[in-house]
């Protein structure tokens, strides 16, 4: 079976999206079902997925064109479909919601869904971005014959803004899976950190929904009462966003330049060793669509705090610590820290919903099931159909138990 995984994004450095679409390349070589997994990315993503995969299944397709919201756009139209129906894949699959237009592609095509931002916090992107995000999104969602939610939360937030979903399209959840490997046993020198310091870890982008802000306030209220030793930092992980500025004038205002580190673009082995040498892992949102640095952290068996909003509970269960946001949050989120720290550390076993070959055995179940769909609509080619129907009899039985379809 060959896929095709449309990843050409915006953002130079690596992304949500980014590692959501490198996992899945990676998760679906490592089954004997795939036999080839076309990539397509933009050339100023192309460095961070060279270095990040082994498999010679992988084909990293890179496209040049202009990093413009109008260049990229008119290419998923237009030159998207063209790429995809000269590769001829089995099934082309959208990383994120993206514009296309159904009858332009030749193979099914299954699309993303990570989160409803569009429709519920539409402040995220800032106006006039809003209003052309929620639309990519709804025209992805009409177009696309599958949609893969990343969580029940967002599954349940998809059915509330969209509950009349076509008759042909098939909808599930499939979790991101961890894919982070081991921590190297020493930082190079590039990180303002190394194995003598004590510090707290948040990873997140620079956005409005990620509360950054909550957590440096409750870092400088539990430095200011001592509960936390004068040499403890807060290193947060996570890309330049719109509240980049309001958190560097936050943090110069509690005078904690010393202490709040803003990292972006560092390697994954790094990001293992922060993880595994943190006193606590911090994630204070207000709004998810999965959130794979949570996952992350439960997989290092972290001590974590987070706040108590469905998608944390439904990720971390009843191993966090969770917060209110009503109120103080802030004031919240330093009693949480203070209550997680003087619990022992609980070393639980890896959690099989995030495991490579439980969720790749997902999609593929999801695959053969939108083959079967396939075979009563007009328009999928005959060889198309032959390809998915020897998945689809021997996974017919499951897929039919995992994945529900939303009619009109």
């Amino acid at each position: 079976m060959h896929i095709l995984i449309a990843a050409l994004h915006r953002p130079a450095k690596p992304t949500g999206v980014c590692r959501h679409a490198a996992n899945l390349a990676q998760c679906l070589a490592d089954t004997k079902e795939v036999t080839q997994v076309s990539l397509i990315v933009g050339t100023w993503q192309k460095h961070y997925f060279e270095t990040f995969f082994s498999s010679k299944k992988i084909d990293l397709i890179d496209v040049d064109l202009d990093n413009t919201a109008l260049a990229r756009n008119m290419w998923f139209l237009f030159g998207l479909p063209k790429l995809a129906n000269r590769l001829s894949p089995d099934l082309v699959y959208m990383s994120f919601p993206l514009p296309f237009l159904r009858s332009l592609f030749s193979s099914p095509v299954v699309s993303t869904i990570h989160d409803l931002y569009p429709y519920e916090n539409p402040e995220v992107f800032g106006y006039p971005n809003a209003i052309f995000n929620r639309l990519f999104l709804k025209q992805c969602i009409t177009n696309s014959d599958g949609l893969a939610c990343v969580s029940k939360s967002t599954l349940n937030s998809l059915k509330s803004y969209f509950p009349n979903l076509h008759s042909r399209q098939l909808v599930t959840v499939i979790y991101n899976y961890v894919s982070l490997g081991r921590a190297p046993e020493r930082l190079s020198n590039q990180l303002p950190i190394d194995e003598r310091d004590s510090f707290l870890l948040c990873v997140a982008q620079h956005r409005k929904n990620k509360n950054i802000d909550i957590a440096i306030q409750a870092f400088s209220f539990l430095i200011n009462n001592k509960d936390l030793n004068n040499t403890t930092k807060l290193v947060i992980v996570g890309n330049n966003g719109p509240e980049t500025e309001k958190l560097h004038q936050l943090i110069d205002r509690l005078s904690l330049q010393e202490r709040v580190l803003l990292l972006d673009s560092i390697r994954d082995s790094e990001l293992c060793w922060l993880y595994q040498h943190c006193k606590m892992f911090v994630a204070p949102s207000s709004q998810e669509g999965f959130c794979l640095p949570l996952a992350e952290a439960l997989h290092f068996s972290c001590r974590i705090v987070c706040s108590d909003i469905p998608i944390f509970r439904e990720i971390g269960s009843s191993r966090c610590i969770y917060f209110e946001l009503q109120g103080d949050p802030a004031i919240n989120l330093s009693q949480a820290i203070i209550h997680a720290l003087e619990k022992p550390l609980n070393k639980a076993s890896k959690d099989i919903r995030f495991s490579k070959s439980d969720v790749a055995a997902r999609y593929l179940d999801f695959y053969s099931a939108i083959a079967q769909n396939s075979q009563s609509q007009v328009g999928i080619l005959p060889q198309v159909q032959s390809s998915f129907e020897k998945l689809g009899d021997k996974r017919q039985e499951r897929s039919t138990s995992k994945v529900k379809s939303f009619n009109r």
